[in-house]
C-alpha cells in the first residue's frame, strides 16, 4: 500500500519532468524563430516549427522518469543540459556556416578549422540565455521546491504511457509535414528543411541514422568492387571524335544552368511569338553545337542529380539525393580534373549555399569559389520563390566573375523558371497560355522572363570578350511540368492524346555547346545528362578514359545511344522501354512481346547496369579505392566558402582560415 505521501511524489517527479519539457520546448522555438533562417513561408510552417521541439523534448525527458527518486530529478536535469548543449552548439555554428552541425561534421577533424574564426569570436554574451531552463531546474531542487523521495520512482506504465505520447506527437508532426513537404525524408533538400519541420533533436537522430546506414554500405566496399565498376565503363568507352578533340583547349568553360526547361520550348510559338527568342538564337548559332534528343535522367534528386551527373558522370541515387546523403565522398568531378589543367572554378546561385548540401559537397567536387545567396542584394523586390531572380542575378554575378582567373569554369544555376512559376505582371512580357491550368500558363511566362535574363547575360559576355574565348554550355536540368499536367501541356502543344511514350519524348531537354571558332549544327543523336562530362571534356582535349563515367562522348562515333531513366525505363534512337512495354521510337507503337528482339534485351540489360554499378560507386563510395592516372586527389580542406566578407579564400594550410 503506497502512502499519500509517496503519491504527492509521484506527481512531483512527473511535474518537474512537465516543467521542464515546457521550458525546453518553449526554449527551442524562441531560438528557431530568432537564431536560424528556416524560411517560414505559410501558416502550416509556423504551426510545425512550434509543435516539432515537443515530441523528442518530452521522449528524452521522459526517459528521466525511469530512474528511482532524486536521481530521476538529476537525469532529467542532465538531458536538458544535454539537448541545450545541443541547440546552443548549433547556433555557434549556424552564424558561420547558416547550417546545422551533422555527424560527418563532427567526424571531420578539419571542421573546426574551417570556420572563419575562433569558436569564441562566434559566441555572444546573451548566447548562455540558452541554459536558463538548466539553471532554473537546478535552483528548483537547491531551494526545495521538490523534495524528492529518495525511494520511490514513477511507475513504469505511466513512464511508458508518456514516451507513447511523445512518439504520437512525433508521428502527427511527420503526417503533417509530409504533407506540406512532401518525400521530406526521402529526398533530403537541406539540413535547413529537416529543422524546419522535425525539430532539432530529431534531425541530429535522422541524421545519425543516414550517417550509420551509409557508414555500413562504404564498410562493407572493396577495391574489388572499384574493379567491377571501372571494367563496366572501360568496356562502354567511346574514343573521341579526332575532328572535335581538343577544339576548345585551354577556353573558359561557363555553364548556364536553365531552370525546369525543356526541349520543347526551343522555336516555340505562342500567340505567334517566340517564348525564348534568346535562347533559340544561341541554339542555332553558327558555332553551337545543339542535341534535340538529348533527355534529363535525374530522379528525386531533381537539380542536385543534373549537377551530379553533369559534374561527375554518375548518376543520381535511386532515392533521395546523393548531395544530401553522400556529401562527403570521394569524386573525381569536372572542377577538380579542370584544376589540375591549370582552371580557377565557381558556382553562383542565388540561394542558400546549404540547400542540397552544396557547401559541403562542392569542396569535395574541387570547385574553389561559391557565390551563394549571401553574396546578392536579396531585397524583397528580386527575390521570389526559391531565391533571387533571374536578372538580378546575372547583373550581381559579372563582378564577380570578374575576380577568376583565365582559364576558368563558371556555373550559374538559375532560380525564376520553377515551380509553381510565379511572375509579378511587371516582370511578365509575354501572355500566359490558356489551357486552364495555372501553373503549365504561367511557365511561358517565367521561361521568356529566364530567356531576358540570358540576353543581358550574352550581352555582357560578348562586350568583354568572354564569348569568343569561353566554352558556353546551355542546358534543362529536369522536367518543368509534371507528368500529371501533361494533358494540359499536350493541349498547349498540340497533343490531345498524351501516351505514357509521349510523356517519355517530353522528357527532352536542351543541350547546347558553343565553340569559339567551329562549324555549328544540330546532332540528332541521342543522349542524356550522363553523356555531358565526357563530350565537354573531349572538347577540351582531356581525354575520358581513365575516370570512371557512366556517359559517353556524344560526338563520337561509338557513343551510346541508349539513354537510361533512373526508374528503369530508357529511350534510344530505335526503341523506346517504357513501364514493361516496348516502344518503336520513330512511330510511338507498341512493340508486341513475341517481337522484342535480343538486341532489345540487351539494350534494357545495359541499363539495369548502367544504374546498378552507378549506384554502389556512391553507396560505397568506391571511388576513394581508385585514382586515375595524373589525377590529384581533391582535399576539401584546401577550400573555404567564407560568405560573411564575401570572399572564397584558397587556405594556405589545413589549420588556417
Amino acid at each position: 500500500m503506497i502512502s499519500f505521501k509517496n503519491k504527492k511524489q509521484f506527481s512531483s517527479a512527473i511535474l518537474f519532468c512537465s516543467i521542464a519539457v515546457i521550458m525546453f520546448w518553449v526554449k527551442s522555438y524562441i531560438t528557431y524563430s530568432t537564431a536560424f533562417n528556416l524560411g517560414i513561408e505559410n501558416g502550416a510552417q509556423k504551426f510545425l516549427l512550434l509543435l516539432n521541439p515537443l515530441s523528442a523534448t518530452l521522449f528524452f525527458l521522459g526517459l528521466g522518469l525511469f530512474a528511482k527518486g532524486r536521481r530521476a530529478f538529476i537525469w532529467i536535469i542532465i538531458v536538458d543540459f544535454l539537448l541545450s548543449l545541443l541547440l546552443y552548439c548549433n547556433v555557434v555554428y549556424y552564424r558561420e556556416f547558416s547550417d546545422f552541425i551533422t555527424v560527418p561534421t563532427m567526424l571531420q577533424s578539419n571542421n573546426l578549422g574551417d570556420m572563419g574564426g575562433s569558436i569564441v569570436a562566434l559566441m555572444r554574451p546573451a548566447d548562455f540565455l540558452v541554459f536558463t531552463d538548466v539553471v532554473i531546474l537546478i535552483l528548483l531542487l537547491v531551494f526545495k521546491v521538490f523534495v524528492p523521495n529518495r525511494e520511490v520512482c514513477v511507475r513504469p506504465r505511466k513512464t511508458v504511457g508518456i514516451l507513447t505520447l511523445a512518439i504520437a506527437v512525433f508521428a502527427a508532426n511527420l503526417s503533417l509535414a509530409e504533407i506540406d513537404r512532401p518525400q521530406l525524408l526521402t529526398r533530403g533538400f537541406d539540413n535547413n528543411y529537416l529543422v524546419k519541420y522535425l525539430g532539432m533533436t530529431n534531425f541530429m537522430l535522422f541524421d545519425t541514422y543516414r550517417t550509420a546506414k551509409s557508414t555500413k554500405e562504404k564498410a562493407s566496399a572493396s577495391g574489388t568492387d572499384t574493379q567491377q565498376a571501372l571494367d563496366f565503363t572501360k568496356k562502354n568507352y567511346a574514343e573521341p571524335n579526332s575532328k572535335y578533340f581538343g577544339v576548345a583547349k585551354n577556353k573558359n568553360v561557363i555553364y548556364i544552368h536553365l531552370e525546369s526547361f525543356q526541349q520543347y520550348l526551343i522555336d516555340f510559338k505562342l500567340n505567334g511569338e517566340e517564348v525564348t527568342p534568346t535562347i533559340n538564337k544561341f541554339f542555332h548559332d553558327k558555332e553551337t553545337i545543339a542535341f534535340d534528343n538529348y533527355f534529363h535522367q535525374v530522379g528525386q534528386g531533381k537539380t542536385s542529380d543534373a549537377e551530379m551527373m553533369l559534374e561527375n558522370s554518375l548518376y543520381g541515387l535511386a532515392s533521395g539525393s546523393a548531395f544530401t546523403s553522400k556529401g562527403n565522398n570521394v569524386y573525381q568531378s569536372q572542377p577538380a580534373i579542370l584544376g589540375q589543367h591549370g582552371y580557377d572554378s565557381a558556382v553562383f546561385h542565388g540561394n542558400t549555399r546549404s540547400f542540397w548540401n552544396r557547401d559541403a559537397i562542392y569542396k569535395e567536387f574541387g570547385i574553389k569559389n561559391f557565390f551563394d545567396s549571401s553574396y546578392y542584394d536579396m531585397n524583397e523586390n528580386d527575390t521570389l520563390n526559391y531565391g533571387l531572380k533571374d536578372k538580378p542575378f546575372f547583373k550581381e554575378s559579372i563582378p564577380m566573375l570578374e575576380t577568376l582567373k583565365q582559364p576558368f569554369y563558371a556555373k550559374f544555376i538559375t532560380l525564376s523558371n520553377h515551380f509553381p512559376y510565379p511572375i509579378s505582371e511587371e516582370d511578365a512580357t509575354i501572355k500566359p497560355a490558356t489551357s486552364g491550368d495555372s501553373t503549365v500558363d504561367s511557365s511561358f511566362q517565367t521561361a521568356r522572363y529566364l530567356d531576358e535574363a540570358v540576353k543581358q547575360f550574352m550581352t555582357y559576355l560578348k562586350k568583354s570578350g568572354l564569348y569568343d574565348n569561353s566554352v558556353i554550355v546551355m542546358y534543362g536540368d529536369h522536367y518543368g511540368t509534371s507528368e500529371n499536367r501533361s494533358s494540359a501541356l499536350g493541349e498547349v502543344l498540340g497533343n490531345d492524346d498524351v501516351t505514357p511514350f509521349d510523356v517519355a519524348q517530353l522528357q527532352r531537354v536542351p543541350f547546347m555547346v558553343h565553340v569559339p571558332g567551329v562549324k555549328g549544327f544540330v546532332d540528332h543523336s541521342y543522349g542524356g545528362q550522363i553523356d555531358t562530362l565526357p563530350t565537354v571534356l573531349h572538347l577540351l582535349g582531356i581525354d575520358s578514359k581513365d575516370y570512371l563515367q557512366f556517359g559517353t562522348d556524344m560526338l563520337s562515333k561509338q557513343h551510346n545511344q541508349t539513354v537510361p531513366f533512373r526508374n528503369g525505363n530508357f529511350v534510344s534512337d530505335k526503341v523506346s522501354y517504357i513501364n514493361g512495354v516496348f516502344y518503336d521510337q520513330k512511330t510511338g507503337a507498341v512493340i508486341p512481346s513475341d517481337k522484342v528482339t535480343d538486341e532489345m534485351k540487351a539494350q534494357h540489360n545495359y541499363v539495369n547496369n548502367s544504374l546498378g554499378f552507378s549506384d554502389k560507386v556512391l553507396q560505397q563510395d568506391l571511388l576513394r579505392f581508385y585514382t586515375p592516372k595524373g589525377f590529384k586527389a581533391t582535399d576539401r580542406s584546401d577550400y573555404n566558402y567564407n560568405h560573411q566578407t564575401g570572399d572564397p579564400i584558397k587556405k594556405t594550410t589545413s589549420n588556417e582560415d
